[in-house]
């Protein structure tokens, strides 16, 4: 397996520039996710990665060789790169094991003890090697598709959406399954997501993609923590945004004063909370009605009214939920982390904290 380095990526199609110089480094036998909302140039990069597109300025490092830029363009199919697309993919008139096997070497391609072991990588009995696709659910067939981008293990595996068109039960199963599978190869592999919990659930290093433009690549906690900018804080998770006045470490805000996660200039600001860190107080607390509960079964987010108007949304467990049209105290857990403060236009006074 081999590290993946992308140097100033740039490519636009007529006049619209889809990537704006993007420079992402994967380390070898790690996975990265690659998130962001539809358009903003995430397929594109692996599509260059691939080599099923060019890029217009910028190169693409697979081991230390430049495989993409700088006049150089290695072909696709001499990159050693191995591909699962959104779908699968399989090929319909060859069964399982002719679909595992089609990357190997011809004198491999009858092995039954490698295909057997192939399969059994990313979880699937060896009994279903001679069943056609259309015979697999959609889980079993993207497992399929995994197996044969690992068969000829590959430098790079590249997977686009590969859980999208699954259920939410199956999704999980085989989310897991590739994940043991990448992991037990040492596999490089980049994963392109529009969702978050799968991103950060899955990936070593999640890069988030704004605008064509890398926004933020770090690893899943320091990411859903300490997030760059308050447009990647609400692309990753809920976010609960204050405005606040910021005095020796801490900040008077609408939920109190709270404790910041780093260092801060004194004066006006802005506060980021996860809706997990507001809890429903049987004691003090910031004063609330509760305008709805969603009731997810393990959790619940609770919509909240505070007395200034401004609604916030808590997260909290299943049980004992309290009702809509009540009345309820919330307290903050934990530390709040800081931004700039929005322009003063419009933006509501802080009230001083008791």
């Amino acid at each position: 397996m081999s590290a993946l380095t992308v140097t100033g990526l740039a490519r636009s199609y007529g006049r619209t520039p889809v990537l704006t110089g993007v420079d992402l480094h994967v380390p070898t036998g790690t996975t990265t996710a690659l998130l962001g909302p539809s358009g903003c140039g995430k397929t594109t990069l692996l599509r260059i990665v691939a080599g099923f597109d060019d890029p217009d300025a910028g190169t693409v490092e697979l081991g230390g060789r430049v495989v993409a830029g700088a006049g150089r363009g290695v072909p696709a199919r001499r990159r050693g790169i191995g591909f699962v697309p959104q779908e699968g993919g399989l090929f319909p008139h060859l069964s399982v094991a002719g679909n595992v096997a089609f990357g190997l070497p011809r004198r491999l391609r009858r092995d039954r003890a490698r295909i057997a072991g192939l399969l059994a990588l990313v979880g699937l009995d060896a009994a279903l090697a001679d069943r056609a696709p259309h015979q697999l659910s959609g889980g079993q067939q993207q497992r399929v598709a995994l197996a044969r981008a690992l068969a000829p293990e590959p430098s790079l595996v590249l997977l686009d959406e590969p859980f999208s068109s699954l259920d939410a039960a199956l999704r999980e199963d085989t989310r897991r399954a590739v994940v043991d599978a990448l992991r037990t190869t040492g596999a490089t592999a980049v994963l392109v997501t529009h969702d978050q919990a799968e991103a950060l659930s899955t990936a070593d290093q999640v890069a988030v993609m704004r605008s064509g433009a890398l926004a933020q690549l770090a690893d899943p906690r320091t990411l859903y923590r300490e997030p760059r900018d308050l447009d990647v804080a609400a692309f990753v998770g809920e976010a609960v945004v204050l405005d606040g006045v910021a005095t020796g470490g801490r900040v008077a805000s609408e939920l109190g004063e709270l404790a910041l996660g780093r260092p801060c200039p004194d004066g006006p600001v802005r506060v980021l909370l996860r809706p997990e860190q507001l809890r429903l107080a049987g004691g003090p607390g910031v004063p609330a009605r509760v305008c709805g509960v969603d009731f997810y079964g393990h959790d619940a987010r609770i919509e909240l009214q505070l007395s200034s108007g401004l609604r916030v949304s808590a997260r909290a467990e299943g049980a004992d939920l309290p009702v809509p049209g009540s009345d309820v105290t919330v307290a903050v857990q934990g530390a709040a982390v800081p931004f700039p403060a929005a322009p003063a236009v419009g933006r509501p006074e802080v009230p001083a904290p008791a």
